[in-house]
């Protein structure tokens, strides 16, 4: 879920959704004099500054392989780049991705700008998809002051990347590294065109790796707290070796503007797209047909676990690559081949990067017990739909009032049994059960009918995992019924 009041903001200066991101400065701690005793003698410690990290050799060498790319677009999408009436600069707050303005009939032309790098010396270039997204005109500026058109090869919205070509030679490339060898706290240092001020450098530490959006993306994103603002969306992040490791993205924020929490897409992943829309103007997908969950103590427990790491399966498309394999709801996968699994976000990326028709081999713990599952990659399709409605008793201690699904219910709801929640109070009120959910299963036993579910909670201990269909979405909930 997303944290109250906190949006993710898309740093494109202009009409596209941009992408901020932020930048969390370096304070120096001091430390007061100690108070000393009549007896004692109070000696102040100095506090030493540690080293300033110099990223200006990375930026005389790359920077000039960082381009600033201007764009027009039709006049239903937001200017962030315009001032507002008053002079001042417009409010950050309608620049939400994903939360876009409706659609004005107007066409007259608005303008964007946007960060890139050159990654061949004969023109091609990477930036964020959402900065060129519906633009009629794409300009690319280097820094020497040349401008050329670019022409879109090909954009990927579900990660954000896209290819762009201009018609030159002999330009000045970045070299990318390897974003797994990056450590949380190693500096980086991003350079882009923040609202157009060209080859503008800042620079922050690695926050967090691996970080998994509510965006649907399929992105482990490196999480910074570089600053960032409307017009670095696009541009590279170094490492102190010089090498691109991502490409700033997106940030969390509360007012639209910088914060101290942006994420930049790995180069590798960015990568593995621009290979593929610059060959054949689209990317393929692997999949596996399955809904995952993160593991928390109460689920561990619930299920008899040993450990927290892995993946929780949450349900199992039954004509899909792992319905097929014979993968089941609560079976727990903590290896892709070689690849460990230790969150729940890392699967949903090993398996989309994965080539559909790939073998692969998945290590599973089901009912404490470890099995090896041999699975054919599927091609990633589109999300089945879901959702429910006579009336059963409620089951007392759980907290919940249910109706029983059967025949066109069953259908509509997309689920071959459960029960509907209509009521909710006391332990599945407190878990988040919400009217409107459809109780699958209990310990990862089938919900046929209201009295079953009774008695399922009835012979429960003080922790149970309920699962729980809303929408197209399932999910376990770990329930304390202490």
């Amino acid at each position: 879920m997303k944290p109250k009041n906190i949006v993710r903001t898309a740093i494109a200066s202009g009409v596209f959704a941009a992408l901020v991101s932020a930048y969390a400065g370096f304070g120096i701690g001091h430390s007061d004099p100690a108070h000393a005793t009549t007896a004692a003698v109070s000696v102040a410690v100095p506090v030493m500054p540690g080293p300033v990290t110099n990223f200006s050799g990375i930026v005389d060498r790359y920077g000039p392989a960082v381009v600033n790319i201007s764009v027009t677009g039709s006049g239903h999408q937001v200017a962030l780049a315009d001032q507002s009436d008053d002079g001042q600069a417009p409010d950050l707050s309608q620049f939400f991705r994903g939360f876009q303005a409706p659609r004005s009939a107007e066409t007259e032309p608005v303008h964007a700008l946007g960060s890139g790098f050159i990654i061949n010396a004969s023109g091609l270039i990477l930036t964020n998809a959402h900065v060129v997204e519906g633009a009629r005109e794409v300009v690319v500026k280097l820094t020497d002051r040349r401008e050329f058109k670019a022409k879109v090869l090909g954009a990927d919205r579900l990660s954000d990347v896209a290819v762009l070509q201009i018609d030159a030679t002999d330009l000045p490339v970045v070299k990318f590294g390897n974003p797994s060898a990056t450590r949380v706290g190693d500096p980086v240092l991003a350079i882009g065109s923040p609202y157009g001020f060209e080859n503008t450098a800042t620079s922050g530490i690695i926050s967090a790796k691996a970080r998994s959006l509510p965006d649907g993306s399929y992105v482990p994103f490196l999480q910074t707290d570089v600053a960032l603002n409307p017009g670095n969306s696009g541009g590279p992040l170094f490492n102190l070796q010089g090498e691109v490791i991502g490409m700033n993205s997106q940030i969390y924020s509360r007012t639209g503007g910088y914060q101290g929490l942006s994420f930049a897409i790995p180069i590798d992943v960015a990568s593995n797209v621009e290979r593929q829309l610059a060959t054949t103007g689209k990317v393929s997908r692997g999949h596996l047909g399955i809904a995952v969950q993160e593991l928390n103590p109460a689920l561990v427990e619930s299920f008899g676990l040993k450990s927290v790491h892995g993946a929780l399966v949450s349900s199992v498309d039954k004509k899909g690559p792992a319905g097929r394999a014979g993968l089941q709801s609560g079976d727990v996968i903590t290896r892709v081949d070689d690849h460990d699994v230790n969150y729940s976000s890392d699967l949903p990326v090993q398996i989309a990067l994965m080539k559909p028709g790939t073998a692969a081999k998945l290590a599973v713990l089901r009912k404490g017990q470890s099995l090896s599952v041999d699975v054919t990659i599927g091609a990633m399709n589109d999300k089945q739909v879901a959702m429910t409605q006579e009336a059963a008793p409620s089951s007392g201690k759980l907290g919940v009032m249910v109706r029983e699904l059967a025949g066109d219910a069953q259908r509509q709801a997309g689920v071959a049994s459960g029960v509907l929640v209509e009521q909710v109070s006391g332990a599945a009120a407190r878990a988040g059960i919400e009217p409107g959910d459809v109780i699958v299963a209990v310990n990862g036993a089938a919900v046929t009918s209201g009295e079953q579910l009774q008695q399922m909670v009835a012979k429960s201990g003080k922790k149970m995992a309920l699962l729980v269909q809303r929408d197209d979405v399932r999910i376990f909930v770990p329930v304390d019924l202490g």
